[in-house]
This record gives structure tokens, C-alpha cells and sequence, in this order.
């Protein structure tokens, strides 16, 4: 085994962890909030519309439209909580200050994506943050774009069954 510092994870981590440190030391502050906080946002979404209480509330959020708004290897964080009657609370933790899009889906089943029928049409509930307007296309990436902030942010979506 010898040197640490010829175990290949070892010298990985620790180049990330020097990267890591340098990006947030050459950084600038975001205007009005004090640098420390950049990393400890907390995002609490209440959702509300259920149908009934099978299966979990998952949601994603994604920092670009890359993979918006249901391919989760793309998305920037995932999380899903048990439903609590007509409401769950879904809560993301240390995020960098920034903009967000959310989805969120009633998963019914637990099987951690939106089940559609033959028709495309999704057969679990669903919603996106600011609740736009769903009509036959999938809500924009910026139309579900909030700003995320410290020290915690908190919106609401109601799910949407079609």
C-alpha cells in the first residue's frame, strides 16, 4: 500500500478538494450576501394536489435545460418524501445561491420517473415551479426557473392530473 499519495482515489479526492478550494477562494461574493452562504441555501417546496396517498413525492431540480425536465442522470439534485394526506414537503439542502428549475411528480408507484400511457400522456400527477400553464407541451425550462437564495427559499406547486 505505502504512500497515500500513490493511492489513485486518494490523489483524485485530493485534487478535487484542491480545485474545490480554489474556485471558491478566486470567487466573488454575490452582491448583498456574504460569501459563506453561497453553499447553504436550503429549498423547501410544498406540494399539494394529491390524489391519493400511494407511492412518494419526487422531485428534480436541473441549473440548465440540458435533460429538463425528466432525464434524472442530468438533473442537478433528486429527492422524494411520503405524502401526508393532500400534501408532502420536499426539502434540497446546501445549494448554491442561483437559479433553479423544479419538477415535481406524484409517484405512485415508487419507480422514480413520470409513467405515461400508449398516448405519451402522463398517467401520475405532476407540476413544475411558478405552476405555469400545462397545455400539450412540457413547461418551459425558464418558465419553471425560481431564484434560490439564503439563508432557505420556499414555494409551493400543486400537482396537475391530465
Amino acid at each position: 500500500m505505502g504512500d497515500k499519495r500513490e493511492n489513485p482515489r486518494f490523489c483524485r479526492a485530493y485534487r478535487r478538494a484542491i480545485l474545490i478550494a480554489s474556485i471558491c477562494a478566486t470567487a466573488p461574493a454575490q452582491k448583498g450576501r456574504p460569501a459563506y452562504q453561497n453553499g447553504a441555501c436550503t429549498l423547501i417546496i410544498n406540494v399539494d394536489g394529491f390524489r391519493n396517498t400511494k407511492g412518494v413525492a419526487g422531485g428534480t431540480i436541473f441549473t440548465t435545460p440540458n435533460g429538463w425536465p425528466e432525464d434524472n442522470s442530468k438533473a442537478y439534485r433528486l429527492g422524494h418524501t411520503s405524502i401526508d394526506g393532500n400534501h408532502a414537503v420536499l426539502r434540497f439542502d446546501n445549494l448554491p445561491a442561483g437559479r433553479y428549475a423544479v419538477a415535481v411528480i406524484h409517484d405512485e408507484n415508487s419507480n422514480k420517473r413520470l409513467d405515461r400511457n400508449l398516448f405519451r400522456i402522463p398517467k401520475e400527477g405532476f407540476g413544475v415551479a411558478n405552476n405555469p400553464h400545462v397545455g400539450l407541451a412540457v413547461p418551459s425550462f425558464d418558465s419553471a426557473a425560481i431564484e434560490v437564495g439564503c439563508p432557505q427559499t420556499v414555494i409551493g406547486i400543486h400537482l396537475i392530473y391530465k
